[in-house]
């Protein structure tokens, strides 16, 4: 019963992740409060469901067609992806050497400012941009170094705050910027996993359970978003949904 609820879990934060973000902390509730993993092993293990989420996820967008862009937009793919990896594997270190208490404040604290900046003018989350912006070397290096550092670090919430620098800075259309998140997630996390399975922080059989779930609810809501006319206001009601949601689940009395 317990590893058909993991499952099930599991399926839902794949569909949030891949709309949005913040299903880890769905899957670490279950790892931990459930399931009763210690909290070091709980964020290791979470990641193989991260992973999976991110593969299924990517092979959705592509058969929809979303990783076909202009050449100015595939460079600034990859330059998101280098810097956030770097960023990614730095948090991935200071996870390792870091107690859950120090970062749990921040980041309740952080989901308060970012559903903020959600609902002031949410006009801009929904604009299909006209053209193309450049990204800003100088503005985009620092920050997504640092958003690389705090996913490596606990994941939890990654996709919100990637989804906001990518739409209200970056100026991507909502859905291309959960395609760039998602490839960006999978690849950082590929390497979390090795680093946490060389570390023994990874339970295998629930791992792959979770992954499993997290692949096929990725991949269905991918395929969905990737050709419905509509996705992007269906994830930015999601996003608001996510954050009040994990508002409520930081600032709830133990």
């Amino acid at each position: 019963m317990l590893y058909l609820l993991a499952f099930l879990g599991a399926l839902l934060a794949g569909a949030i992740n891949t709309l949005s973000g913040n299903g880890s902390a769905i899957t670490l509730t279950v790892l931990m409060e459930v399931l009763g993993l210690p909290a070091d092993v709980a964020n290791g293990t979470n990641r193989v469901g991260v992973l999976g989420n991110g593969i299924a996820a990517s092979l959705g967008f592509y058969r929809g067609g979303r990783f076909s862009v202009s050449e100015g937009r595939r460079r600034d793919m990859n330059l998101i992806v280098i810097i956030t990896t770097l960023g990614a594997i730095l948090g991935v270190y200071l996870s390792l050497i870091t107690s859950n208490a120090v970062y749990r404040d921040i980041f309740r604290n952080l989901l308060i400012v970012m559903l903020g900046i959600i609902l002031v003018k949410p006009k801009r989350w929904l604009v299909v941009p006209e053209g193309e912006t450049a990204l800003s070397l100088w503005l985009s290096v620092p920050l997504f170094f640092a958003l690389g550092i705090y996913g490596g670090f606990i994941q939890m919430g990654m996709g919100v705050f990637f989804l906001a620098v990518m739409v209200l800075i970056a100026r991507y259309e909502i859905i291309q910027a959960n395609v760039v998140k998602v490839l960006v997630v999978t690849i950082y996390t590929l390497l979390a996993v090795g680093i946490y399975a060389y570390r023994g922080l990874i339970d295998w059989e629930i791992g792959l359970l979770m992954a499993a779930g997290q692949m096929i609810g990725g991949y269905l809501t991918a395929t969905y978003a990737a050709k419905h006319p509509k996705a992007g206001l269906y994830t930015y009601r999601l996003l608001i949904v996510v954050i009040i949601a994990a508002i409520a689940k930081a600032f709830w009395p133990a």
